[in-house]
């Protein structure tokens, strides 16, 4: 089978809700990422074959085919075609697979990976009409598992309360986010990955966003436990809960041909891609077995990998992933995850994956590994391999 190379990955740096990045259309917000991809590869945009974007609230200015209409907003001439799709949070990884299949399939050389949510404009939760008393689950779904409706907040707290992790170690890894992000935005870790946007200021100014806007710089344990919990009872507050957060992000993948034709060079081979589903209750345990899956069909151990992404969704999930997979804590979210950094939905997917790319390359390290967890109780794994 022919390989798969990402030869550029990019993100916007994220905006908090009503924040720097909420002035901006979704349309918008993709093309910056689209842009970057053009600007800092020098391809012909011409030369892209489909554009695969993830989101997940696709209605209002997310609605009619969002990944087409970024297109349209960006560099790229309108003969490119696009797709959205939604895999929930794992949309944009999942593009990212999409892509390498095209590309290991032989039928594409060039497709570019990525995702956008402003979930300031859109807000979370807006495709089931809230207030209206509907659900999105047939009444025989959730018969069949015995619930009144699936939530991800449940299924958080029961990791917790599986694993065993209590309101003061969740607070201790919330924090640990904030510290690694501040380490890692003041030491430039993210500058090759992100994508300045410029913006107006609510004074009118004019200025560039480059920094992520959720990084708490005076988090504490003291404002930590002073943070109210989620559910009545449980352990999880909002200072352990990923940010909503507003962004866009993309990865440009191509075969070993266009790497030729167009004179560009790799940062990285895709390794392997799996993807599984299971318990929809629990739900967001599923990146522990997906990574068991993906790591025996890569013939590859835990301790072969230098980096692993676990997206941040609620604190427990990496916490346990990192426990039922024997993984080295120094490894994991190395420079903070979405508690710290936030997580726009549709774009977190390509958006990790910027930051394990680039990473992996800036400590010389050769596997990274990243996994995100689902709604409906689905989880992505992909590895790749730093060149």
């Amino acid at each position: 089978m022919a390989e798969a190379y990402i030869v550029e990955a990019v993100r916007t740096a994220g905006g908090r809700r009503n924040g720097r990045l909420s002035g901006i259309h979704p349309d918008d917000l993709g093309a910056f990422s689209l842009n970057a991809i053009v600007d800092r590869t020098g391809i012909d945009p011409a030369a892209v074959e489909d554009v695969i974007f993830g989101c997940v609230s696709q209605v209002g200015e997310q609605s009619m085919h969002v990944g087409r209409n970024v297109v349209l907003a960006s560099k790229l001439p309108q003969s490119v075609p696009a797709v959205t799709i939604d895999r929930q949070c794992g949309s944009s990884q999942q593009a990212i697979h999409f892509a390498a299949q095209a590309v290991m399939s032989g039928t594409m050389d060039m497709v570019i990976a990525g995702g956008v949510e402003s979930m300031s404009r859109v807000p979370m939760g807006t495709p089931t009409l809230p207030g209206t008393g509907a659900m999105p689950w047939a009444q025989s779904v959730l018969d069949r598992y015995n619930v009144p409706t699936f939530s991800q907040f449940t299924g958080a707290e029961m990791i917790a309360r599986k694993w065993g992790f209590t309101r003061e170690m969740l607070d201790a890894y919330g924090l640990e986010s904030h510290r690694r992000a501040i380490a890692a935005t003041q030491a430039g870790a993210f500058d090759r990955e992100i994508v300045p946007v410029p913006i107006t200021l609510p004074d009118g100014a004019a200025d560039t966003h480059v920094r992520d806007e959720g990084i708490r710089f005076d988090a504490s344990m003291d404002s930590m436990a002073g943070v109210k919990l989620l559910v009545e009872g449980g352990s999880i507050t909002a200072a352990t809960a990923s940010q909503i957060t507003d962004g866009s992000s993309a990865v440009l993948v191509v075969s070993e041909r266009a790497l030729k034709d167009h004179g560009l060079t790799p940062l990285a081979r895709i390794v392997n891609l799996t993807v599984t589903a299971g318990d929809p209750v629990i739900m967001l345990e599923e990146p522990l077995y997906a990574t068991d899956k993906a790591l025996k069909k890569a013939g590859l151990r835990i301790e072969d990998i230098d980096l692993y992404e676990v997206n941040e969704a609620f604190a427990p999930v990496p916490m346990a992933w990192a426990k039922h997979v024997g993984a080295d804590p120094a490894k994991l979210n190395a420079h903070g995850g979405a508690i710290a950094l936030g997580h726009p939905l549709g774009a977190t997917g390509a958006k990790l994956m910027a930051t394990l790319v680039h990473g992996l390359r800036a400590r010389g390290g050769k596997y990274g590994l990243q996994t995100m967890c689902e709604g409906g109780g689905i989880a992505n794994v992909t590895i790749v391999e730093a060149l």
